[in-house]
């Protein structure tokens, strides 16, 4: 089967990499796989060797749409989020589609949410009534945490390497300096409480040493360590600087984790399936919709008060103290994730919802 799957980087990469999880998934099991990107910078060190059978294209370039619009058109179609592919490409997935014999299909794939709608929404038509896609009909694929929605992405043998991880060989080969302590990873945009995170690891006896990533969330660190009471500090603070890490290695830096920080959707996704006691940052938007995106998440989670005061006020959505976990706390949080997790397992993967509904609609 051909697919091609179309992704608009907004910002922060998280796009871009579901999308590239999901190309690599479909080419693993034997598909073809266009990957259409207006910029597909992130993928040097994403993914620097690429994946055999996926070809990333650039859909600004006009000769890779001409030459595609010369070829077969694809199998299926995927809309990441809303992009709106080039409408030559739509034009001639359209073609295609209205030959006759089999009918290509159009998803089009949507953020992923623990609210109710999602439920509701997922695998509901489309009719598009104009543009070049005139005739077709899209439908939604909604990603999610429960049986009627369209599943998280979840690679073979995932399980079983988790399983079998070494944290103490895998930060040697990272040259972090371990001494046995707690790891706390840290993926973060900008959170109100960052402060108050940096001042309870300076005041600890025994402090976790923070794996800070390589962007946004080092940048975040380095601004808070310039605030009064932080900054002669900074130097004493158990913080390890990594570099920009591929996919795989992402993973691992979470499975090194006693308590993963991450942010956006897909590092929620792959601390859920690391184990670890985690703590979200949920992407802010302007109307605060993102307040209900959370507690719905912390609903799905069955999330201790606990952990969702600490998600609240690491958040800015309550006022207060960050209250520090204590062993007892942390192991109540990683039963949540868990017994979360063995959830999902008991579910089909997004990929193979996907290629399912693929073959209905077809």
């Amino acid at each position: 089967m051909h697919w091609d799957i179309f992704c608009r980087v907004i910002d922060n990469h998280g796009d871009l990499g579901v999308c590239w999880r999901l190309a690599c998934q479909l080419a693993t099991q034997g598909d073809r796989v266009r990957l259409w990107v207006d910029d597909g910078a992130a993928l040097q060190w994403m993914a620097p060797a690429g994946q055999p059978g996926v070809e990333v294209i650039d859909w600004r370039d006009p000769d890779a749409i001409g030459s595609a619009v010369a070829a077969a058109a694809p199998d299926v179609l995927i809309e990441a989020f809303g992009c709106d592919p080039a409408p030559e490409l739509i034009a001639h997935f359209a073609r295609r589609s209205g030959a006759g014999g089999r009918k290509g299909a159009w998803i089009n794939l949507e953020y992923l949410s623990a609210e109710p709608y999602v439920e509701r929404l997922h695998g509901l038509p489309s009719p598009v009534f104009r543009g070049p896609g005139e005739g077709l009909t899209k439908h939604f694929f909604y990603p999610g945490f429960t049986e009627r929605t369209g599943g998280l992405l979840r690679e073979a043998g995932l399980v079983e390497a988790r399983a079998g991880f070494d944290r103490t060989a895998w930060l040697a080969a990272q040259g972090i300096a371990w001494h046995g302590g707690p790891v706390w990873p840290l993926f973060c945009y900008e959170p109100p409480a960052l402060r108050a995170l940096l001042t309870t690891l300076k005041d600890a006896s025994s402090p976790a040493q923070l794996l800070v990533a390589a962007g946004r969330p080092a940048a975040a660190v380095r601004a808070a360590l310039q605030a009064p009471g932080l900054r002669r500090a900074s130097d004493a603070l158990p913080i390890t600087w990594l570099p920009a890490l591929t996919q795989p290695e992402f993973d691992c830096l979470l499975w090194s984790g006693d308590l993963n920080f991450v942010r956006g959707e897909d590092s929620l996704v792959r601390a859920l399936w690391a184990g670890a006691p985690l703590v979200w940052q949920i992407y802010p938007q302007d109307d605060d919709a993102h307040h209900v995106k959370l507690e719905a998440f912390l609903d799905w989670l069955a999330a201790p008060p606990s952990l969702r005061r600490f998600h609240r006020i690491w958040n800015g959505f309550e006022d207060g103290a960050l209250p520090v976990p204590d062993a007892a706390t942390l192991a109540e949080w990683r039963d949540a994730v868990q017994a979360a997790r063995a959830r999902l397992l008991a579910q089909d993967d997004l990929a193979t919802l996907l290629r399912r509904f693929v073959a209905q609609k077809s």
